[in-house]
Formats: C-alpha cells, structure tokens, sequence
C-alpha cells in the first residue's frame, strides 16, 4: 500500500496518527488537527533560492484555493518594493516585517559559501536578519527554515540545542553551531521546523498543511500538483 493510500486509511478510519510510508515511524497524521487559521510571512531578501520560496507559495496558495483558511504573505525586512532572487528573478514584495500578524514565518535559503554577493552568507554577515528573526520569537509562532534558510536561524540562535536539518552542504556548520543535526526531510521540533535542500520547501509546507489544516486538504493539495511527499518527517 502506498503513502497516499495509508494516509486516505487513516484519515477514513478517524485515527489520530499513524505511519505513512515515506514517513515512516516519524510522521505522526493527525486526522483532526485543532483547526484555527494559518497565517504564512516567507521572509524575502536578495539572493533567495527561488524554488525555497516558491514551492511554499504554491502549497500553501493551493491549500487555501481547496478551502484551507491560509493566507500567504511575503515580507521583508528592508523597505517594501522587490528583490533579486539567486537566478535573477525579480520578485515583488508588498508585505512589511510584522511577525506578530503572523503565525508561521517560514525562512527560504539562498547563496551560502560567499558572503560577498547576495544571500544567506551575506545576510549572516551583515546581521539584520538574524537579529529580527531572534527578536520575532514568542509564543504562538512556528519559525520554519528551508534549505540553508536554517543557517539564518542558526545565526539568530534558534537551532542551538534543537533537532534540526539543513542543506547537506551546511551541516557541519549547522552541527558546529550547536544544533542536533537530525537526518530527515523534514524536521519538526514544535515551534521550530526545517528541512533539507531546496526541493524539501515542498515536503515542508505540505507537511505544515497536514499538521495545521489536516491530513485531508494535504493530500488533495499533493493530487492537484501531481506531487509526493518524499523522505521523513521527523517530529518531536
């Protein structure tokens, strides 16, 4: 039997969690999350990894044209207007930095090994965004990195001691500054959630669907995007 099987099992049987396939033993389904509104900020920079953004904008997009009480909005923390994103897709950016309208603020990834051009490297260096994202911490907020978006997090203090994941070619610094590397696809520590390289910002916001709107809506988001969840989820 397949994931999407187990997971259609599940949801019928009205069982609270269970194992599915490609998350095997880590993934816990909850057929009937609290249901409340989720309201997404993907914080943009230059230098973004364009799939790390866009593939949450389209899960979560999809969630909410199936009914999903979800809203997505992409902020910034300099002024309002566009940025670059790493192949040079100019995006436009409306939204402002204000983290308490929000309830999950997901953290794409971007360029890391240089710190002299636009990206995670360089916004580590220059430090603006790991200190908002530190001071945007409080109860109620689930903060999620993707890909090296995690080594923002680690930069603001927030991996340290935590179950993590980052893009394999950041691990070690992610495991030098503190953080429990934890090797899935997608990691869930309650308020704090990463996942692996790029392509995994899908398996994260659907799993972020499934957790926050439940296992139903998740999987009719992955049939219209003729996609499969792929790796573990781990959760805490």
């Amino acid at each position: 039997m397949d994931r999407r099987s187990v997971l259609r099992a599940t949801i019928a049987a009205g069982a609270t969690a269970t194992t599915v396939g490609a998350v095997a033993g880590a993934s816990a389904a909850n057929a009937s999350p609290p249901k409340r509104p989720v309201r997404v900020h993907i914080l943009m920079y230059p230098g973004v990894e364009e799939m790390d953004f866009a593939g949450p904008v389209e899960v979560f997009g999809m969630a909410r044209g199936l009914g999903g009480d979800v809203t997505t909005t992409l902020v910034t923390v300099d002024a309002t207007g566009s940025v670059t994103a790493t192949h040079g897709t100019r995006v436009e950016v409306p939204g402002r930095w204000s983290p308490r309208e929000a309830n999950l603020l997901v953290v794409p990834g971007g360029g890391y090994r240089r710190a002299d051009t636009p990206g995670v490297a360089y916004e580590i260096q220059r430090g603006v965004l790991p200190a908002a994202i530190s001071a945007a911490r409080r109860r109620g907020l689930t903060i999620a990195g993707i890909c090296t978006g995690t080594m923002l997090l680690s930069a603001a203090g927030l991996t340290a001691g935590r179950p993590c994941i980052t893009h394999h070619r950041a691990v070690d610094d992610l495991r030098a500054q503190g953080g429990i590397v934890t090797d899935a696809r997608v990691v869930d520590d309650g308020d704090l959630v990463t996942a692996g390289g790029v392509t995994s910002g899908l398996d994260l916001a659907l799993w972020l669907v499934e957790r926050q709107l439940g296992a139903a809506l998740a999987v009719q988001v992955e049939q219209v995007l003729e996609y499969e969840r792929r790796g573990t989820v781990w959760r805490a």
